[in-house]
């Protein structure tokens, strides 16, 4: 593969109860990936041990639980030899986290990204814990941001494409499989605005966004990769499981309009 190719994976994977079933979907997932060479497979938002505040049962928090849970994605990593970012609850002293782990190809952990942005019906579970972290993978920065902070706010996509990230990695949760509508087609005008946040994403910072959701009956935003035009590079069918896999042209990913970005032009009152 040439040095301005990377290629990444989301893990469009079933919204199950059970953290044994998903941490067995992660193994599933890294095996499927490691067989096509993928350098890095997302998963999607708190996978483990399941999104607090949604219409849906989640164990109550438990960190050795989580701890234990961590440490067999990393084996399952280090076996296959493929990096994986995997959607956990994380507590610490000031409260629980919604966080994304980093884990290398080596299967040991590199970092991991909090969610800072909290939307309002999620408040009553976790706390921000306010940094923001740039990654690696086989030499080819990336960031991530959580859900909510991407779809609403571009500064989250914005701080690691100015530093150098060529792809941003964008876990999250929408939909559900109690209730619900799904768009008829992707970008789909009166579907919710998810589609539509992640073409924005893209082009405000020339990076490719790379949004994985679970596989859900009612999905409301398919796990998609926009490239830094704009343009839809692949999609997952909403509701179906599957490992979306793309080779990223990085010379696209200049990060050139986050780099732009004027701070001054915008006074504080």
């Amino acid at each position: 593969m040439s040095d301005e190719t990377l290629r990444i994976g989301l893990a469009a994977v079933p919204n199950t109860p059970g953290i044994d079933t998903r941490l067995q979907w992660i193994d599933r997932m890294l095996a499927e990936a490691a067989a096509q060479k993928v350098a890095i497979v997302c998963f999607p938002e708190a996978y483990i041990p399941g999104l607090r505040g949604q219409n849906f049962p989640v164990p109550p928090p438990d960190q050795p639980r989580q701890e234990a849970a961590l440490a067999t994605a990393q084996e399952s990593a280090r076996r296959h030899g493929v990096a994986a970012i995997v959607g956990m609850e994380w507590q610490s002293a000031i409260g629980l986290h919604n966080v994304a782990f980093v884990i290398g190809r080596d299967g040991e952990v590199v970092g991991y990204q909090p969610k800072n942005q909290i939307p309002p019906e999620e408040e009553p579970y976790y706390v921000p814990e306010g940094s923001r972290r740039l990654f690696e993978v086989d030499g080819v920065p990336f960031g991530i941001t959580i859900c909510h902070e991407g779809w609403r706010y571009g500064e989250a996509t914005r701080w690691p494409a100015a530093r150098g990230a060529r792809v941003v990695f964008h876990p999250h949760l929408t939909g559900s499989d109690a209730t619900g509508n799904v768009p008829s087609r992707w970008g789909d005008p009166d579907a919710p605005y998810y589609e539509k946040a992640m073409i924005l994403r893209a082009l405000e910072s020339t990076v490719y966004f790379a949004s994985v959701n679970c596989a859900m009956r009612y999905q409301e935003s398919a796990t998609s990769i926009v490239g830094p035009d704009g343009d839809l590079i692949a999609h997952v069918p909403y509701g179906e499981t599957q490992l979306l896999v793309a080779d990223l042209d990085l010379s696209r990913a200049t990060g050139f309009y986050a780099r732009r970005y004027n701070p001054a032009a915008y006074p504080q009152d």
